[in-house]
Parts: structure tokens; C-alpha cells; sequence
């Protein structure tokens, strides 16, 4: 089959030709950077915390009529209150580990600062910044990190402080990703490390495969690993717990929380948002992301449908102007297949003539987003993936016209125009 007369029904059908192509553009523009996104959020919703999520749960709760923590009287008082719930929670039957933390990842709730190799070192070229935990020896088997090199946090490691006061950090634990920032060379374990520009060292005692900050949004992007575990009480009239429940045992654990702490302390505030598990944190963090996910998804079907949608409509509208013309082609001698092949070559033609504009648009509407929203480089692969769909779907679109003109008899040929 050549294609001098498939060319020369086009140039009589120069209207719809122009229409499919750019619809065919767009989509492709469209469909190839708006999967790349949901990748990207999907990405994101599924990226590990380095956390054990499985019966991990968090309590919140404000004690009423406490000490402020503005003197060192009322930081200690804190001090009790807090050790006294943190071991009404250890002794519930359910509970396997508890451990006070400021914070814990995806919450949005962060204390972040800088790490630096030289001290007095000021928000400038050479310092790294990270996301502090505030928490106590027990704070790895709680979330269940895995500790890659040195050793975690003894009792005699921890102290307290009121929430306001600066304090040396005499030791810490710092994510392998921070490791590998602060010390290129390895062999963190046993370095000094500066917090926040501080002149007061800080050791590094220990390092932890991953440990992502509180930050879910675009504000943690560029230090989403860089997590450092300080040994430490926060103290005031606010705190937080992380529980970890015996396996199977979580939403029992839950449950009992709330009347175990007024039982300390009735002086306190648990509302129903108190206790909640990791998995709601999760889902909350994230909500977000999925539904825009979910948003563009339904988007791109859309756009696909439509586009195929045109495509059958414009195939079947030139079957029926062309009725008497394949009549006659059947009747000198074209096969079925001849036929079918004729429509789905010509939607081929359209259909790469659209894809290559389209191909273009994509990439400038990328580079439109890079400039505005921040949004990465699309990879090559998803615009190649991008044509070969269009494509596909063009070659689906035309066949059911295209088999309907195949199936004209050639007696169409003989009746009067």
C-alpha cells in the first residue's frame, strides 16, 4: 500500500487532521508530566521512615496547672510528672517499649538546627542542618531503628531540661545519611560534631541506618534523612510519648492509655486526637499527595478517553463520507484487510505527526514547571512511554471504524451517489 493516497485524503480533510494532532499533543503534554508528578508524590507517600511502623502509636497530653519550666523548680516537678507517666505506660500489659520524644516522622512538628565540624560556626557554607529528637534510652527498640555502627543511649546518657533552656549535648546519634555528609570518609562514630553553633562539642556515639525528620512537605526535602538523636528530657507542660505495643496489641494498648494517665494525673488534657498510631500519621501526612495523585489520575483518564473519543468520531465520520469510495476499492479487488490497514496507516500518520509536537510541548511545559514550581527534570523514559501510549491508543481508537469500512460490500459500489 502506498501512501500517496492516504496523503491526498488528508489534504482534503486538512480541519480534522489539525484537531486530532494537536488534541493527540496536548494529551501526550499533558498525560507524560502529570504521571511524572504522580510518581513523584507516589514516591514520596511510600518512601520509608526507617522507623518499625507495625504497633507504634503516639501520645500527646497536656498536663493542667503545671509548672511553666521557666524556673528549675518547675522543671523539676516536669521531670516527675513526666517519669511517672512514662512508667504507668511501660507497666500496661500491652506495651512493649515507650519512649518521650519532642517529635517523630511525618508529625510536621519539628526542632531543626545545623550540625558543623568547627564551632561557632553560624548559618553558613560548611554546616548541615538536621532535625533533632529529643528522646531517652529507649528510644531505639521504641521506634526500632537499626543502630550500623557504635552504641545507643544507657540511662546514664540522658538528662533533662526545661523546653526553653540551651544546653550542651555531650553525645548524640546521627542517621547514616548525616554520617555520610558530616564525614565523607566514614568513621563518624567517635568524631565531634558542633550543634547549632555551639562552641560546646557534641560525640558521636552512634549511627542508624535511616531515620526521616518530622518535615513531610517541601520544607524537608533537602535534609528529609538528616535526623539527630539527642539524649534528653524535654520538660514542660506539654509532652509526647512514643509507644511501641506487643505485636497484635496496639489498638488494646491505645485504648488503655487514656485511663492509665488520668489515673497518675487527673490534672491533664487527652482529647480524641491524643493517642494516635503511626498509620493515621502516616495516612494524615500524606493526604495531601494522594489525593492529588488520585486528582491527576483522573485527569489523565479523562484527557485519554476524549482523545480516543475524537479519534473514533473522526474515523467513523470519514467512513461514512467514504462509504461509495471503499465500496468501489472492494470491488476492485481489495481484501478486508486492505481496507482495515488503509485507516489504521492514515491514523498513524495523524497520530505521529501529533505525538512529535506533542513531544515538544511536554518538554516545554516540564521546563515551565522546573522554572515556577520547582519541579524536577521529566526523565526521557516517561515521554518515550508517553508516544508509544498515544500511539497504542490511536491504533485502538480507529480499529472499530476502521473494521466497520472493512466490512463494505462492493456492491456499494453500483448504487447511485
Amino acid at each position: 500500500m502506498t501512501l500517496h493516497p492516504i496523503l491526498a485524503a488528508l489534504r482534503k480533510h486538512k480541519a480534522g487532521v489539525v484537531l486530532i494532532s494537536l488534541q493527540i499533543a496536548l494529551t501526550l503534554a499533558i498525560v507524560c508530566n502529570a504521571v511524572f508528578i504522580i510518581g513523584q508524590r507516589v514516591e514520596r507517600v511510600n518512601r520509608p521512615t526507617g522507623l518499625d511502623e507495625n504497633d507504634l502509636f503516639l501520645v500527646s497530653q497536656q498536663w493542667v496547672g503545671a509548672p511553666g519550666g521557666d524556673d528549675p523548680a518547675g522543671v523539676e516537678k516536669l521531670d516527675v510528672m513526666q517519669r511517672e507517666d512514662l512508667t504507668a505506660l511501660r507497666n500496661l500489659p500491652d506495651v512493649a517499649s515507650v519512649a518521650p520524644s519532642n517529635s517523630i516522622p511525618l508529625l510536621n512538628s519539628s526542632w531543626t538546627g545545623a550540625l558543623s565540624l568547627k564551632s561557632d560556626q553560624k548559618f553558613e557554607k560548611g554546616i548541615t542542618r538536621t532535625a533533632y529528637y529529643f528522646t531517652d534510652e529507649h528510644a531505639l527498640a521504641t521506634l526500632g531503628l537499626r543502630l550500623v555502627a557504635g552504641r545507643a543511649f544507657t540511662a546514664a546518657d540522658v538528662q533533662h531540661q526545661g523546653a526553653r533552656d540551651q544546653r550542651n549535648r555531650p553525645i548524640v546519634i546521627v542517621t547514616q545519611a548525616l554520617a555520610d555528609k558530616l564525614f565523607p570518609q566514614g568513621g563518624a562514630v567517635g568524631k565531634v560534631v558542633y550543634t547549632d553553633g555551639s562552641s560546646a562539642p557534641s560525640t558521636v556515639i552512634g549511627v542508624v541506618a535511616r531515620l526521616q525528620t518530622p518535615a513531610s512537605g517541601s520544607f524537608g526535602n533537602d535534609f528529609a534523612w538528616n535526623s539527630t538523636l539527642v539524649p534528653t528530657r524535654l520538660d514542660a507542660n506539654f509532652a509526647r510519648y512514643v509507644v511501641r505495643a506487643k505485636p497484635g496489641r496496639r489498638d488494646a494498648a491505645m485504648h488503655a492509655v487514656p485511663a492509665t494517665l488520668y489515673a497518675v494525673n487527673p490534672m491533664r488534657v487527652l482529647d480524641d486526637d491524643s493517642v494516635k498510631s503511626f498509620a493515621d500519621i502516616r495516612a494524615s501526612a500524606y493526604r495531601a499527595d494522594v489525593g492529588m495523585a488520585i486528582l491527576m489520575g483522573v485527569v489523565c483518564l479523562i484527557l485519554l478517553c476524549v482523545t480516543a473519543a475524537g479519534i473514533v468520531g473522526l474515523t467513523s465520520f470519514w467512513v461514512g463520507q467514504r462509504h461509495r469510495q471503499i465500496g468501489v476499492r472492494r470491488a476492485l479487488g481489495a481484501r478486508k484487510v486492505d481496507i482495515l490497514h488503509y485507516f489504521q496507516i492514515e491514523n498513524l500518520l495523524i497520530a505521529g505527526a501529533g505525538v512529535l509536537v506533542g513531544v515538544l510541548l511536554a518538554i516545554g511545559l516540564n521546563m515551565w514547571l522546573m522554572s515556577h514550581y520547582e519541579m524536577a527534570r521529566i526523565p526521557l523514559l516517561y515521554v518515550l512511554t508517553g508516544v508509544l501510549v498515544m500511539l497504542a491508543i490511536g491504533q485502538a481508537a480507529v480499529f472499530v471504524p476502521a473494521r466497520r469500512a472493512s466490512n463494505v460490500p462492493p456492491v456499494v459500489a453500483t448504487r447511485a451517489a
